[in-house]
């Protein structure tokens, strides 16, 4: 079969050389470069044992006041207070990382608040500020004397009284709450001047060697490459500043849609320059993305929220794909099989990366790769608001709620955005079901390719194929995906809870790996919009059958997951949910 350079991945043989030389081994080499200098500089060069020593001294403390007492007493939660701010972020090296990929911030009426602030500007808003905190502060000292007091009739009764047990437990609270709220006030006047613009130059710099190095491997050329990619990366920091705005925030619209539509708007209008073009490496930037998600994937999370989770993301997930396509295919008539299944597949399991991932394997074009993306960022802009405004307004309960939410909006950060709406019970059930609903990615991407190879292809072409025609359409950095997943999850499982909160989590992730990939995915869907034009893609909406197609598509999901969620956490598991 010809090559076809509009489409997301090659055909051809598989052969060692593969491994220093397709994109995809590429992407899963740099991801790892990165994944390895993180581990190595929070775990042999960093905190880990000094972190240990200090979560180990804390332990002790607080198992000594749980012996002591039938509640959680002060002394506890100080302790644990302790172990919270262990951050590996926090360490040079994390704050070294952390500046140098800073994304632009919020602003309400002037963008460059988004880049830069005086130190005019950083004491006026602390000064503005520091009288809510004041009184925020005096409320929590007032609210830890009367726990201090509560506590001490309580000891006073040898902790044999309910009632002066039940009283200190209360006013304990009372007290957490209020510090809290203090804690909440306090990072208001902690502003400081800053300017992004050396750090942004900085990072475009290394970013452009970084994949330009790649780009020279794969044996194309690295200096067009480089050229080009200021703009993309301009494009980039666009669509953070953008997504920033006080508005564009509260309805959702963040940097993943300004910067397809910034892109789309100079592609569509002035026109993407030629040598623009060059660097627009879609697939490399997502797929390098991707693998550094793998980190994040971990097996414990998923244990935690148990066999509902699982249900929520692992059966309606599947059911839904199949059900789209098949609609798409007998219903719709849609006259592409790879747009067809690229749709079903963004919007069944986690949009953008599940798109990439079909597509390559069903060797999509590029167009309906793009128009597939940009479907899911509306509808999760869309979602993200409506959703928690619907759950509330119903008096849904927080679980079920995040489950729902976890298991249907597209994009991962979106879901967590959305479950903050509701509060921290929602965030953390809908933020681990899509990481449950993550793992997916591998498993679609293996069962699109082998669809494909063997009925799709085999059906049109007359011809059959051996496994490793198979092997070679599986787009490969999912391995890359799976092995870092695999590896965070045994590392994290060894550290334990706190240590591994405190190295894994906010360090390795926070303050290393997370920073990255959120500046891939950046670049991936400012690519997409510069190397979008709408006159090819206005062939793929004839008859509106793509909209349609994501519409029911969607329906059935947002059903058929609100009734698995109900009847997995309320009616088959609810002692698993009374834990969460």
């Amino acid at each position: 079969m010809a090559q076809d350079s509009n489409v997301v991945i090659d055909h051809g043989k598989s052969q060692w050389s593969d491994l220093w030389k397709k994109e995809d081994y590429l992407a899963i080499w740099l991801g790892f470069i990165i994944i390895a200098v993180c581990i190595l500089v929070y775990t042999s060069f960093g905190p880990k044992d000094e972190f240990a020593a200090k979560i180990q001294a804390a332990n002790e403390i607080q198992a000594a006041e749980a012996a002591k007492a039938p509640f959680k007493t002060i002394a506890w939660y100080k302790a644990q207070d302790d172990k919270g701010k262990l951050r590996g972020s926090s360490t040079p090296f994390g704050k070294f990382a952390a500046h140098w990929t800073k994304k632009p911030g919020a602003w309400t009426s002037n963008p460059l608040d988004a880049l830069m602030q005086s130190e005019e500007q950083a004491k006026a808003k602390n000064e503005k500020a520091m009288p809510k905190y004041e009184e925020a502060k005096g409320k929590a000292e007032a609210a830890l004397t009367a726990a201090v007091a509560a506590e001490e009739a309580a000891a006073g009764a040898m902790f044999k009284d309910t009632a002066l047990n039940e009283d200190a437990s209360a006013k304990i609270k009372a007290w957490r709450d209020a510090n809290k709220a203090a804690g909440d006030a306090k990072k208001k006047t902690e502003n400081k001047a800053f300017n992004l613009i050396p750090s942004l130059i900085g990072l475009c710099v290394f970013l452009a060697l970084a994949f330009g190095v790649g780009i020279a491997m794969m044996g194309k050329n690295m200096m067009e490459f480089v050229q080009g990619f200021t703009m993309v990366f301009l494009v980039a920091v666009l669509a953070y500043v953008l997504g920033g705005q006080a508005i564009s925030k509260q309805y959702g619209f963040g940097a993943e849609a300004w910067g397809v539509v910034l892109g789309m708007l100079i592609a569509n209008t002035v026109g993407t320059p030629k040598w623009v073009l060059p660097s627009c490496q879609v697939e490399f930037f997502i797929k390098t993305g991707l693998v550094l998600l793998g980190a994040e994937v971990l097996f414990n999370k998923i244990v935690a929220i148990g066999i509902p989770g699982i249900f929520v993301a692992w059966v309606v997930t599947p059911i839904v794909i199949v059900v789209t396509y098949a609609f798409g295919q007998t219903i719709l008539k849609m006259p592409s099989r790879t747009l067809n299944i690229v749709i079903s597949a963004d919007m069944s399991v986690c949009g953008t990366s599940a798109a990439i991932a079909t597509a390559a394997a069903c060797r999509a074009k590029k167009e309906e790769l793009t128009l597939s993306i940009g479907l899911s960022l509306v509808f999760t802009a869309i979602m993200m608001i409506a959703m928690p405004a619907f759950i509330k307004a119903v008096g849904m309960p927080e679980v079920l709620g995040g489950a729902w939410m976890g298991g249907t909006i597209d994009s991962t950060g979106a879901v967590a955005a959305a479950g903050a709406f509701l509060g921290q019970k929602a965030m953390y059930v809908a933020a681990t079901i899509k990481m449950i609903q993550n793992v997916m990615i591998g498993v679609t991407a293996f069962c699109v390719a082998l669809y494909w190879v063997t009925k799709v292809e085999a059906t049109e072409t007359g011809h059959t194929v051996g496994a490793g025609e198979i092997w070679h359409r599986f787009p490969k950095f999912v391995l890359g995906f799976i092995a870092a997943s695999i590896m965070f999850s045994i590392l994290d499982q060894g550290m334990g809870k706190d240590l591994g909160d405190a190295v894994m989590e906010h360090g390795i992730v926070r303050g290393g790996t997370r920073l990255l990939r959120d500046w891939f995915f950046a670049l991936s869907f400012a690519a997409i919009g510069l190397s979008t034009n709408f006159r090819e893609l206005a062939k793929y909406f004839k008859g509106g059958k793509p909209l349609i197609l994501y519409v029911c598509g969607q329906s059935f999901n947002l059903a058929l997951t609100l009734a698995m969620a109900y009847v997995m956490f309320y009616v088959v598991f609810p002692e698993i949910t009374a834990k969460i």
